[in-house]
């Protein structure tokens, strides 16, 4: 954490003021503070309508119980703090979160396997997390799912961009 501090005060990129407040969750990797959308950087959770297979082959709305489950996540330690990464195209806000007991947001949807690391944009920053959450077939991890950028891109007809 240290070393993020450190970042925020000499990159002009990480000019941008933190945000903090009560979040509201949007969806598994983002969430609204003060009107502001927060997309959680480097972690790409499953769509709302998306579905996985749990261990027993049934299927259940990954999406839908990312988002619950950080719902609850948030509710537990007030308020949320989003230190500024970058803009993206959509002109959201990208961030990495922390909850007010000092829990990273980003990294505990990861290691719950409610999220993959989205090394395109975290350098791999939570590839640990994933490889944890991986072996204990937690979340997404304990059955079968379509990585949510590959579902996104097929629902749109486009190329997955991961």
């Amino acid at each position: 954490m240290a070393i993020f501090a450190g970042l925020l005060s000499v990159c002009p990129a990480f000019a941008e003021e933190a945000i903090v407040g009560r979040a509201s969750v949007v969806d598994g990797d983002t969430i609204e503070i003060a009107g502001e959308r927060i997309r959680l950087q480097g972690v790409d959770a499953p769509e709302s309508w998306q579905v996985c297979e749990d261990g027993d082959g049934l299927r259940y709305r990954c999406g839908r119980e990312a988002a619950m489950m950080l719902d609850r996540f948030l509710q537990a330690s007030r308020p949320t703090r989003c230190e500024f990464v970058e803009r993206d195209r959509y002109q959201r806000f990208v961030g990495v979160c922390i909850r007010a007991d000092g829990a990273e947001v980003n990294r505990w949807l990861v290691e719950r396997g409610l999220a993959v690391d989205w090394a395109r944009y975290s350098g791999g920053a939570y590839a640990d997390a994933q490889g944890k959450a991986r072996a204990q077939a937690l979340g997404i991890w304990r059955g079968a799912f379509q990585l949510p950028c590959e579902a996104r891109a097929q629902r749109s007809k486009q190329t997955p961009a991961c």
